[in-house]
């Protein structure tokens, strides 16, 4: 399949406002980035650090910031066919800059009238040392056509094109036919949508009447039954009574549907015990607590204090009595365990683009081992007739078919009980013969996995 190389411009809309300050945080955050700062952080300290800023810079900063991580392959090969090289190019700020300005061009279609202000010395980082001649020239020159060859592998191409690293693309190429993958890393490649759980649930019509009503246009998304998406790139929606009720949460759509593969086949979560011990944030957790009801009980946990701390607060910020931290978590006398493992994070690409350059294979055969670990761990304590229910934000097999196929090579008193038995023909484009996998565009958002096994009786 035919991929043009060079994209086409974002929609304006969506890019909040440029402006000199704001590319100097922009640039800033991508500096530490490339020091080693994860991009979070970076840009945290970047947007406190910068004054007067305001909201549509600050959201042109966040997404610039993102874009400079997530298009990096595709922004040096431009800056290669330029004559600017990494090798000519010795300082992180002047490698920042180059990368920076060919953004402001290919990704958003502007030229040196509007590039030049924002980067034209003094500044708008110190010390550098290309002058503003050099930037003009990178973004005045034509691109000179790439040259192929027929030696260039799809996963070379796809790599290119979507900035992945080789050897990640290989192993995606290895599992995904071409139009899948592609499919795949354009979504991990663009800047997420942003979804929401509706609460309580089956009241999804309700709610977008009522955010229509405060003129913020959203859209049911028919892939999860509670999930809907803004469209108005404002974020405005924040502000409206129906967010400030608690009618709404953000959570991807396919973090909702591991929350619907906790469901038993015919049943509900409803007045049942639920262990969500790897809670992380919580956003897992309040939809297993609006799913179990008053009646039920939600114990979370995870190893991280931190974010530990975080799902509390979210607990008591949307006031869900069911829900309570015991440690340890006593899995021995709940229905369902869900363990939402710590992996690779390669489905959540989009929302972190700097992780794509800090994985190894390394890491990804580290994971692994933690992922099969825990899962054993947490098998040798559920009663007779639980499900544990394992889930990754990964969309490598290694993480997650593999995981679950040697955990039941070596654990013969379960078994794999398929996902989405029982779900509505909208729902089942996430399912994969016995798993839930979650893949982007297939289902918008980042990609998942969940595998729900249960113990058997005696």
């Amino acid at each position: 399949m035919e991929i043009p190389l060079w994209p086409s411009p974002h929609d304006p809309s969506r890019l909040g406002r440029p402006s000199r300050r704001a590319a100097t945080a922009a640039l800033e955050t991508h500096i530490a980035v490339l020091k080693g700062d994860p991009l979070k952080a970076a840009l945290a300290n970047a947007l406190r650090d910068a004054e007067g800023l305001g909201g549509q810079e600050r959201r042109f900063v966040a997404m610039a910031s993102r874009e400079l991580s997530r298009h990096m392959r595709l922004l040096d090969l431009a800056a290669r066919l330029l004559g600017h090289s990494h090798a000519k190019i010795v300082m992180t700020e002047d490698q920042a800059l180059v990368r920076y300005t060919l953004w402001r061009r290919l990704f958003c279609g502007e030229g040196w009238t509007r590039i030049g202000p924002e980067v034209r010395l003094p500044g708008p980082v110190r010390p550098r040392t290309l002058h503003d001649a050099v930037l003009e020239g990178l973004v005045t020159k034509p691109l000179p056509e790439v040259p192929s060859s027929e030696s260039e592998s799809v996963a070379d191409r796809l790599a290119t094109r979507y900035s992945f690293p080789g050897w990640l693309t290989q192993r995606l190429a290895d599992v995904y036919p071409e139009a899948t993958l592609a499919g795949l890393m354009a979504s991990l490649d663009e800047e997420p949508a942003l979804h929401f759980r509706v609460r309580p649930a089956g009241t999804r019509d309700a709610v977008l009447a009522a955010l229509a009503e405060e003129g913020v246009v959203a859209e049911a998304v028919p892939s999860s039954p509670d999930a809907l998406r803004v469209a108005d790139a404002s974020h405005r929606i924040f502000e409206t009574k129906v967010m400030k009720s608690r009618r709404l949460q953000v959570q991807d759509v396919g973090s909702q549907l591991i929350v619907q593969a906790c469901v038993p086949p015919g049943g509900s979560l409803v007045g049942l015990t639920v262990a969500d011990i790897c809670a992380g944030a919580g956003g897992k957790t309040l939809g297993l607590a609006d799913a179990v009801g008053a009646k039920g009980r939600v114990l979370a946990g995870d190893r991280s204090k931190r974010r530990l701390a975080d799902a509390r607060e979210r607990v008591r910020e949307f006031s869900l009595k069911q829900v309570t931290f015991p440690h340890p978590v006593p899995l021995e006398a709940v229905d369902v365990v869900l363990v939402d493992a710590p992996c690779s994070g390669t489905g959540s690409l989009a929302r972190e683009p700097d992780q794509k350059w800090k994985l190894t294979a390394k890491a990804i055969k580290e994971f692994q081992t933690t992922q099969s670990a825990l899962l054993a761990e947490v098998a040798a304590k559920v009663k007779p007739g639980a499900r544990i229910v394992y889930a990754t934000c990964s969309v490598l097999p290694e993480e997650n078919d593999r995981v679950v196929e040697g955990f039941l090579a070596k654990h013969p008193d379960f078994a794999l009980e398929p996902v989405g038995e029982g779900w509505p023909p909208e729902l089942q484009v996430g399912v994969d013969g016995p798993y839930l996998r979650a893949l982007p565009p297939r289902v918008p958002g980042g990609g998942f996995f969940a595998a729900r096994l249960v113990r058997k009786p005696g």
